[in-house]
């Protein structure tokens, strides 16, 4: 990086002790932000679960989003990869490019949403490094979680004749998406700002999957959508999956939204964002499933079933098969 591209000098250290420092709550692995890096000791017995996601503006989200719900986004989108992996989340460090001037006033209200989403998970901040942009403003996360050697959730376990479940409610977050991006009215004025902090803050799932290990055979966040994504669970493991329309869990707004609606079925189905977990499970552990739920504090909902046909058909009344298209969010 050409140091005329990052930002001042003594204004990215003012910067980062202002804004950052805070964030690393005293831990000693933070090292103060004051080294090159930081440092981090596993467990015993414990493998490192690292994961990276980038936020562009415009992108992928809105370019006037408000930087407490920048910050509670891009940090949950990397707690939510490594909930689907069975991790307890550790620490993260952050990469900030910043369109030029960079206002305090922003800097200070996306550092208190950094602050309240770690506070919520029990991390910290590692290191990082902030820059100016003549592009759009980009963020990029890299959050670092334990598990236990061996145990990590896979996307490529399942079995045919595993029971398929979903955490939370689905398409929450992109009717909310057609709310804020299009001003569509969907679900009253209540419903409608449910279905926009479900856009604006996801709820990843770290309390339900670390209780998963040992349980699910095949685990994955919903981010691109539910066809999509236990499409990737199918494919990896070689199988297809059926899957209950009837059987959706929906949250009251977005029942509202489809009785008025039928056609947002596929937007439903398809929208990405929601950040909770699809995983597969043998029907034996259909027990162990409702403890781990109950004691994590996350409703679960049996949505349908791995088959041995390739391919993932979704199910309406009777068992007629729907046709919604490929679905799914492509970010490219």
């Amino acid at each position: 990086m050409n140091d005329n591209d990052k930002l001042d000098r003594l204004g990215e250290f003012d910067l980062i002790a202002a804004y950052f420092r805070p964030l690393t709550e005293g831990r000693p692995e933070a090292l103060d932000l004051k080294d090159d890096a930081g440092l981090l000791t596993p467990p015993k017995g414990c493998q490192l679960v690292v994961t990276t996601d980038a936020l562009v503006a415009g992108q992928h989200f809105l370019a006037d989003a408000d930087p407490e719900c920048l910050a509670v986004k891009a940090l949950g989108v990397n707690l939510s990869d490594l909930a689907a992996m069975g991790a307890t989340p550790a620490a993260y460090t952050l990469a900030l490019a910043a369109p030029k001037p960079v206002v305090p006033g922003w800097l200070q209200t996306f550092a208190s949403g950094l602050g309240d989403m770690q506070a919520a998970h029990g991390i910290f901040l590692l290191g990082g490094d902030t820059v100016t942009t003549s592009g759009p403003l980009t963020l990029s996360i890299t959050a670092l979680g334990w598990v236990t050697a061996g145990q990590a959730l896979r996307r490529s376990g399942a079995r045919a004749g595993d029971d398929l479940y979903l955490s939370g409610t689905i398409g929450d977050a992109a009717l909310g998406l057609l709310v804020a991006r299009d001003g569509r009215t969907l679900a009253g004025a209540a419903g409608d700002a449910f279905l926009r902090d479900r856009y604006d803050r996801p709820r990843p799932r770290t309390a339900l999957g670390p209780r998963l290990v040992q349980i699910a055979t095949s685990c994955i966040d919903v981010s691109d959508g539910l066809a999509a994504d236990v499409g990737h669970i199918a494919k990896t493991s070689g199988l297809g999956a059926e899957i209950g329309v009837q059987d959706l869990p929906l949250s009251d707004a977005a029942r509202t939204a489809l009785a008025a609606d039928p056609s947002l079925l596929e937007t439903l189905v398809t929208g990405g964002d929601d950040y909770e977990l699809a995983f597969t499970a043998a029907p034996s552990s259909a027990a162990t499933v409702a403890t781990a739920a109950r004691e994590s504090g996350v409703p679960v909902t049996r949505i349908g079933t791995m088959t041995a046909e390739p391919d993932v058909r979704l199910l309406g009344p009777g068992g007629a098969v729907l046709d919604l298209g490929p679905g799914g969010y492509r970010h490219f």
